[in-house]
């Protein structure tokens, strides 16, 4: 967690506000992974103190991809509840996370630089159509995309969850 991100972290408690692209292209989204986890988790990541989310968003899509894509608009507002697991074990955790329709690019050409926070870090576009055979985060998506129109707002709760945004609906 980053001195200037939108996060709380004390008394086994933790929230954070993260703002996440959705990157569709040719019937595939695109995911990020590491490895230290054994499971793909959208690509995005906190809010810092002064910006938008959707800055936020563009932010972390670059910072993550290494391309410049443009927002189309808000699509999901999830708010995710769930118990620690890893670096957050023994945490009561909050995530509120909203998810922006990426413009595509008619491409699946990335530049990643290949790490966040330190972790090697890898892209992966999954199908969209097969999601589901995937340990793919948040799991909402194999059952929301294509993307509808206006913007659909879910809450999760879950006993067995992480910090990337895991939970059912």
């Amino acid at each position: 967690m980053k001195e200037n991100d939108c996060a709380i972290r004390g008394d086994g408690l933790w929230f954070r506000y993260r703002a996440c692209g959705l990157i569709i292209e040719d019937g595939c989204v695109l995911f990020a992974g590491n490895n230290t986890e054994d499971y793909y988790y959208s690509v995005g990541g906190a809010v810092h103190v002064g910006e938008t989310a959707e800055e936020a968003a563009a932010r972390e899509v670059f910072e993550e991809t290494g391309v410049h894509y443009e927002v189309d608009r808000l699509a999901f507002i999830h708010e995710n509840f769930f118990p620690g697991e890893g670096s957050l074990a023994g945490r009561i955790c909050h995530e509120v996370a909203l998810y922006f329709l990426m413009k595509p690019r008619g491409t699946q050409a990335l530049h990643p630089h290949g790490t966040s926070n330190g972790v090697a870090e890898t892209m992966h576009w999954l199908p969209i159509e097969h999601l589901r055979e995937y340990r793919a985060f948040p799991a909402f998506l194999a059952d929301c995309l294509p993307v509808p129109p206006g913007i659909t707002h879910i809450v999760s709760r879950n006993e067995k969850t992480g910090s990337k945004g895991r939970e059912r609906q």
